[in-house]
């Protein structure tokens, strides 16, 4: 049996600094989440023969933080966050035991500019001139340095996915949570796709940046600036999946307006189902958003649930929303806020999960990987 308090392996401790601890320390994967259900040797093992029949795809995660790598200007408690260094060698063995085939290896554009702010993150100051260019430089140079060592398959079409599988090793999609480095030039865009990145949230935490404003700050521009326009409109001619994710909702709606293929939000949840939130979004943008083609990226976030059950319950509450090929994972592994799917290892628990509630395998492979795939192809097809 797999039972309700499945361990996953140690982690780190971080010293209780307030609200600092809250945030960091559960993102450290110290104390593994409640499972909340029971699965039998039989269940297990049909889902690991589902994992390997279908691709699980993870559409945003920063595994092992390389994010943080090479940062500077940091705030103290950013800075001190960093002190605990990467660690992808044990994500990627996380990945392989999980029978994870792929995930978003996201960088995290505007990281030297934030600061703690209550159960997540803000913007402390603006960006020096030419510094979120450099920071995405150095993030990429990282991020390559993966796939040079031959820890990870690099993802650049979705045939890539099957490819990884082959060579025994997990896909890796590069990606840019925040737009932020264009800084006032959307051909960088085109770029970006040059250097491997797939997939870009257009805005992330920095609060009156360029391109539009955010969720989780009083708007500046009214929504969606000229610039986030013509990056919106960079990003489809380069071929590169457009994420709303911390977007508000008139930035959200404004790159709708103009975007000229399927979108994605890939780590949110709704607010109209049980507990509201400024991360969350509304019925009408995660319906709009699947009217594109897209997907909304189910967020397994501790907030207002405590166990991988809840999580399972807001993959059901989203498909009953916006139908069964709108709906994909989005863990934000490793970066998230007291994660209930804390570890790849548990992605067969998933797959198990939505078996024992009587999900059609057909249906379970949309969300586990399918739906991903269909928006990736069809980004790239536009271009073609």
């Amino acid at each position: 049996m797999v039972s309700r308090r499945m361990l996953v392996g140690g982690g780190l401790a971080v010293a209780a600094i307030g609200g600092f601890a809250a945030w960091a320390y559960p993102q450290l994967r110290t104390n593994p989440a409640e499972v909340g259900f029971d699965l039998t040797s039989d269940e297990l093992a049909a889902a690991l023969a589902f994992l390997d029949r279908h691709p699980a795809i993870d559409s945003h995660a920063h595994p092992g933080r390389t994010f943080v790598r090479g940062a500077k200007g940091l705030n103290w408690k950013l800075w001190l966050y960093q002190q605990f260094g990467t660690f992808e060698d044990r994500v990627v063995d996380d990945m392989k035991a999980g029978k994870l085939a792929a995930a978003s290896f996201s960088g995290v554009s505007d990281f030297p500019v934030l600061g703690l702010s209550g159960e997540g993150l803000a913007s402390i100051r603006a960006f020096a001139p030419g510094e979120a260019l450099a920071y995405y430089q150095a993030q990429i140079v990282n991020l390559r340095g993966l796939v040079e060592s031959g820890l990870v398959h690099p993802v650049l079409a979705p045939a890539d996915v099957e490819a990884a599988r082959a060579a025994g090793k997990p896909g890796a999609i590069f990606a840019v949570e925040g737009g932020d480095f264009v800084e006032d030039d959307p051909a960088r865009m085109a770029q970006a796709f040059t250097d491997g990145v797939r997939m870009v949230t257009l805005v992330h935490y920095l609060a009156g940046g360029k391109i539009g404003d955010i969720m989780t700050a009083p708007p500046v521009h009214g929504g969606l600036t000229p610039l986030g326009k013509d990056v919106v409109a960079a990003m489809n001619a380069a071929g590169i999946m457009l994420d709303l994710s911390h977007a508000s909702e008139k930035t959200a709606f404004g790159a709708l307006a103009v975007n000229k293929g399927p979108a994605v939000a890939t780590h949110t949840h709704l607010n109209s189902l049980g507990i509201g939130h400024p991360r969350f979004i509304s019925d009408e943008l995660a319906q709009a958003i699947a009217a594109t083609g897209g997907y909304i990226g189910a967020w397994p976030a501790g907030i207002g649930i405590a166990s991988l059950a809840g999580f399972i319950d807001r993959i059901e509450q989203l498909v009953g929303k916006v139908g069964i090929d709108h709906v994909a994972i989005g863990s934000d592994m490793d970066a998230n806020y007291k994660p209930v799917f804390e570890t790849y290892r548990k992605t067969p628990l998933i797959v198990g999960a939505l078996m024992k509630r009587g999900m059609a395998e057909a249906d379970i492979a949309k969300i586990i990987g399918g739906n991903f795939q269909r928006v990736f192809a069809a980004t790239l097809k536009a271009v073609a």
